[in-house]
């Protein structure tokens, strides 16, 4: 069993910086307007692509998604990286500029999944296809991670126990802000829910609605917080102090501690919901994926002369 907890002090750059994403988020949820989706996307989409990285639209193989590879990687590792949105939003392609970041810091490939969304598609869809798209990627390479971002953190995390109920071998997990509980029962939800920036409860609870259909909201397949995490990868997890879901990760941390898992938690003070998308402005999101990058290279036997870190 290995557990590490740290908590990683914000800098004075950030302080200030941290500050104007705030009236910059402010701004952007007050004046957009237009398809959720459509605006969703182009808020995530702000995340700058690395450089030296071809981005390339898959219909078929090895599921509809977007393959982000960087121009110096090792062969035969792949990293699957599952989107947030709550379930209902997001999309492969806008998350191509913080995929990029991680592919290119870790020095591998990654493949976005473009998974049905909700309403449209409700528990377990998107959960098989993920699975089902690990499978795949796992008969063409020797080594494959998972990650993801909020609801698409949870969904890695799902897919991870899953994989590991079907001998479906994954090296390693790193999530951002996983949302890991779909009853809302973490204390930071009503803690946090009038100084997190980007995220709400009531939003919180239409999605998981939407999503689970007629599933109930503690099902592990959703939820998995709920699930037995005995048998989970070498994982990361990175969240905020400002989020109402910081307990979605300091519990899930918690629980595969305790059931002899090994889990790095890395909380970054002042930080908000997924702030690795803000790579252009905050150092922490930059380190942060400095971190997840190096831990996930290391799962995957990346040779450290391969490496291309990129700001």
């Amino acid at each position: 069993m290995a557990h590490s907890m740290s908590i990683i002090p914000i800098d004075d750059a950030d302080i200030v910086a941290g500050r104007a994403l705030r009236v910059d988020f402010a701004r952007f949820w007050s004046e957009a307007t237009g398809d959720p989706r459509e605006v969703y996307d182009r808020f995530v989409a702000a995340t700058p692509l690395a450089p030296d990285v071809t981005v390339e639209p898959a219909s078929t193989t090895p599921a509809p998604g977007v393959w982000v590879r960087p121009a110096h990687t090792a062969p035969g590792r792949v990293v699957l990286f599952l989107h947030g949105g709550g379930y209902g939003l997001g999309s492969a392609s806008a998350y191509a500029g913080l995929v990029s970041q991680l592919a290119a810091r870790a020095g591998t490939p990654a493949f976005a999944l473009e998974y049905p969304l909700a309403p449209e598609a409700t528990l377990p869809v998107a959960l098989d296809l993920a699975v089902a798209t690990l499978t795949r990627l796992c008969d063409g390479h020797s080594a494959v991670a998972l990650a993801g971002d909020s609801a698409g953190g949870g969904l890695a995390l799902a897919t991870a126990a899953e994989a590991r109920r079907r001998g479906i071998p994954v090296s390693a997990v790193a999530v951002f802000s996983p949302w890991t509980d779909l009853t809302l029962s973490g204390a930071s939800v009503r803690e946090h829910a009038v100084g997190d920036p980007l995220l709400d409860p009531a939003y919180l609870r239409d999605s998981a609605a939407t999503y689970l259909g007629s599933a109930a909201a503690d099902d592990p397949r959703a939820s998995p917080l709920f699930d037995s995490p005995t048998r989970l990868p070498p994982l990361m997890t990175q969240v905020g102090t400002d989020e109402i879901l910081l307990d979605d990760s300091r519990r899930f941390a918690e629980a595969v501690a305790q059931a002899g898992g090994t889990v790095t938690l890395q909380v970054w003070q002042a930080m908000h919901h997924v702030f690795q998308l803000n790579v252009a402005q905050l150092d922490s999101a930059r380190r942060a994926l400095d971190h997840a990058a190096r831990f996930l290279a290391g799962h995957l036997d990346v040779p450290q002369t391969e490496h291309r870190a990129h700001r």
